[in-house]
């Protein structure tokens, strides 16, 4: 799967360094791995909770990639049980996090976007709350608007060019380098979104 980035604070600076490389190495290969192919099938195997749009199969496979170098999942940002246990389990963890650098996928509401944003700072800046994890670089992965469309993904997802405009008026608080990674589209099929009675489901059109 190919993909576009755009840095914050240098953030493309900084993931070039020595000591960072290699995990940023993981992360693009964790998305550069994805092929055609693999998304198709994987949808296309999905019979129970299939949905409408790719993202589950994208999420489910970064999963896959980057926990198989040793990426640890769901990170708890604080230890004190009210900001990490079951209820809070999104609100409050990372989706993925090694060394110095914490992951999100962003395929949830546009609203969500600043607080996505903010996720990597609260991981890596000291706070009032005891924390579980020390992070210093952020890694936000979205879909662009071309995938957004093509993938069936729903009408008020965020996107990677929506993300970019939240950088200006939060560069005060968005104080650690991001990167944001916008993922596009398949080159060889697409998602025709149709609705059978009360239920959208998508299905593979070869392009």
């Amino acid at each position: 799967m190919e993909f576009i980035a755009y840095p914050h604070r240098h953030a493309d600076t900084v993931l070039s360094l020595p000591e960072h490389i290699k995990e940023w190495e993981e992360i693009k290969f964790a998305i550069e791995r994805i092929s055609d192919d693999q998304l198709r099938d994987e949808f296309e195997a999905r019979t129970v909770n299939k949905g409408k749009s790719i993202s589950i199969v994208i999420n489910t496979l970064i999963h896959n990639n980057l926990t198989s170098n040793g990426w640890v999942s769901e990170v708890p940002i604080f230890h004190d049980p009210l900001y990490g246990g079951q209820r809070e389990k999104g609100r409050w963890r990372l989706d993925f996090a090694k060394k110095d650098i914490s992951v999100e996928v962003a395929f949830n509401h546009g609203e969500a976007t600043s607080w996505n944003l903010l996720k990597p700072v609260l991981a890596s800046e000291l706070n009032h709350v005891e924390k579980a994890i020390q992070t210093k670089i952020g890694v936000m992965i979205f879909a662009t608007e071309k995938m957004k469309q093509a993938g069936g993904f729903d009408g008020a997802v965020g996107t990677y060019e929506k993300a970019i405009t939240y950088l200006k008026p939060l560069n005060n608080l968005l104080s650690v380098p991001i990167m944001l990674i916008g993922l596009l589209p398949p080159k060889t099929f697409k998602i025709d979104v149709r609705q059978e009675g009360a239920k959208k489901v998508g299905y593979i059109v070869g392009l």
